[in-house]
């Protein structure tokens, strides 16, 4: 069975005695050999768990073998995971072969995008058009007004390039990148619990999730934008481990081979270039350039990040870790991140900073030469940076008072209970038509519902209140990690209740549900110096709890894919009357 001894220590970010008592350095000389003392090396960077020999024996495995199948489950466990999520989520893509919900808006703006540059005004029957004709049907000439930046539509855009502006063509990238997010999510598990089995069961549970199996088989923009916060997430992960490691090999080594804390190294040791923090501050730009509560989750990790520095240098020996961090990395997080965001969020957009400026280009384009002159800053400002700026307010404008009534919107306070999941399709065959059984009796339902599985989401309920006693009383920086990842992606939406806004809005902060869980149920599990009745009696009801997820997933999927069932089967899955 494998450790998760790692994943429940909470004594990581801890400071270790600086020094050895005297008495223990006199009797050295005697012979005296004192016993185990902690290594700053590993407070700094805790090594990951291995499989006990049991296992092995169990499985007949030994000697080399079963080192280099350890070695290797680093990466074969997570892959076959993906493997699995990718499967389920290409199967059978093209279908239903609509243009469903959102899906109006964005398969359509990432076309025009691909070749012109700018959203064009489709006409009503474009989308019969399309369903007709594919890459034949003809690009409208006229610019369009839209509200979200361009990065999430040039993304579904280039799957249209691809395989043809098809249902199977517009979906690819975001199937392809939920897929990708799962295997993301493996790896960052895996290096903050150090657990390779931890690691893929919150990939797994990622990928049996309703809520992300949808928004992988739909083009819309939040399962793009959640595919960037993760890959975001994961490289300051990366970076924090790198960092810590420099750290480490700064430190003074004692006359037992053990790393010990220096107060003056801790507080003046530079880092050197950390090339994933810069990773990160492009992935969060590309996150913005999506859409904008990208800005949210920018903040919150930002601050996590600098956080997570200043843990390291106290950790390290610094008597003053906050000021230290702040003089040696705040600065170099700051332009590691906000410029590289900000420059990256500016050139997605040169597809419409490039268009004509006579009226025959994007949306807006052509304001500063006809609207905004004599502005106080126009003889300093380009014309582009102007006219894009009046359009970004117009947009702020927008979205600060969205309230148009919608069928299917949701307050924030129900999302993770599912109070209103979004119907993105629903159609009602006859008996014997378009796969409803002969013998139904009377008509089907075929649906595509944006439902999380429920029994995933209800536990993740207490598993967020677990983390966040974790964090709050143990101090586990994973835990404050992933109670910020909740709540950088749900908070924000909070402070627009009056607006219209969905559930889906919530697969954002999917993936830091899924490392919740699979830490309660590490929990659950118990750690290895546990007696052989409590780890099996807690193994048992953590994978019985997985299998009852897993079969809840089996039992909704008629409404993640669109498969015709009787209506009696349809109204058996309402389980709330919120769903219907």
């Amino acid at each position: 069975m494998t450790s998760t001894a790692s994943s429940m220590d909470t004594r990581q970010d801890q400071a270790p005695h600086e020094q050895r008592s005297t008495w223990q350095q006199r009797l050295r000389r005697f012979g005296h050999r004192p016993g185990p003392a902690d290594d700053v090396r590993d407070r700094l960077v805790p090594p990951y768990t291995r499989p006990g020999p049991r296992l092995w024996t169990v499985l007949g495995v030994a000697g080399p073998l079963a080192g280099r199948l350890e070695r290797w489950s680093a990466w074969v466990g997570p892959l076959l995971v993906t493997v699995f999520a990718g499967v389920l989520r290409f199967w059978n893509l093209g279908s239903p072969k609509a243009v469903i919900f959102d899906e109006t808006y964005y398969a359509k703006d990432a076309w025009a995008l691909i070749h012109r540059g700018f959203e064009v005004d489709w006409d009503k029957n474009a989308n019969d058009q399309i369903l007709q004709s594919g890459a034949h049907v003809t690009l409208p000439a006229d610019p369009a007004y839209v509200v979200h930046p361009p990065v999430g539509k040039y993304v579904i855009g280039l799957g249209e390039q691809l395989f043809g502006l098809t249902p199977f063509g517009w979906r690819f990238m975001t199937a392809l990148l939920g897929t990708l997010s799962v295997l993301l999510l493996c790896r960052i598990g895996r290096r903050m619990f150090r657990s390779t089995f931890l690691g893929c069961l919150a990939g797994a549970l990622m990928a049996v999730d309703g809520l992300h199996f949808v928004m992988s088989r739909t083009a819309l923009l939040d399962g793009v934008l959640m595919f960037f916060v993760l890959a975001a997430f994961g490289c300051l992960v990366v970076d924090r481990d790198k960092a810590r490691a420099r750290l480490a090999a700064a430190l003074p080594v004692d006359e037992d081979g053990l790393v010990r804390p220096d107060a003056a190294i801790a507080a003046s040791a530079r880092l050197g270039f950390r090339p994933w923090r810069l990773m990160a501050g492009l992935m969060l730009g590309l996150a913005a350039a999506t859409k904008w509560n990208g800005l949210y989750v920018m903040a919150a990790f930002c601050v996590l990040s600098v956080l997570w520095d200043a843990s390291a240098r106290r950790v390290a020996g610094a008597h003053r870790p906050y000021l230290a961090a702040l003089r040696r990395d705040t600065g170099w997080a700051f332009l590691s991140t906000i410029p590289v965001a900000l420059a990256t969020y500016v050139l997605s957009w040169l597809g419409w900073i490039l268009s004509p400026t006579d009226g025959t280009g994007g949306y807006y384009r052509d304001w500063a030469a006809k609207d905004g002159k004599g502005g106080s800053w126009s003889w300093l400002l380009p014309d582009w940076w102007r006219s894009l700026w009046h359009y970004e307010n117009q947009v702020l404008e927008f979205h600060t008072h969205l309230t148009s009534p919608h069928t299917y919107q949701s307050n924030p306070w129900s999302w993770l209970v599912l109070g209103r999941p979004v119907s993105y399709f629903y159609e009602s065959p006859s008996p014997g038509q378009a796969g409803c059984p002969a013998d139904a009796g009377e008509k089907c339902a075929r649906e595509v519902l944006a439902l999380g599985t429920p029994l995933l989401w209800w536990l993740a309920c207490f598993a967020v209140l677990y983390v966040l006693w974790r964090w709050a009383f143990r101090r586990d920086w994973r835990a404050g990690a992933i109670a910020c990842g909740i709540a950088a992606g749900w908070a924000p939406w909070f402070l627009y209740q009056e607006r219209t806004i969905f559930l889906f809005y919530a697969i954002v902060f999917l993936p830091f549900l899924c490392l919740a869980v699979a830490m309660l149920l590490g929990a659950l599990i118990g750690p290895p110096r546990s007696t052989d009745t409590r780890r099996i009696a807690g193994a048992t009801a953590a994978g019985v709890l997985v299998l009852l997820i897993t079969w809840n997933f089996i039992y909704f999927w008629p409404l993640y894919t669109g498969t015709p069932i009787p209506i009696d089967s349809w109204r058996s899955r309402m389980w709330l009357d919120t769903w219907v």
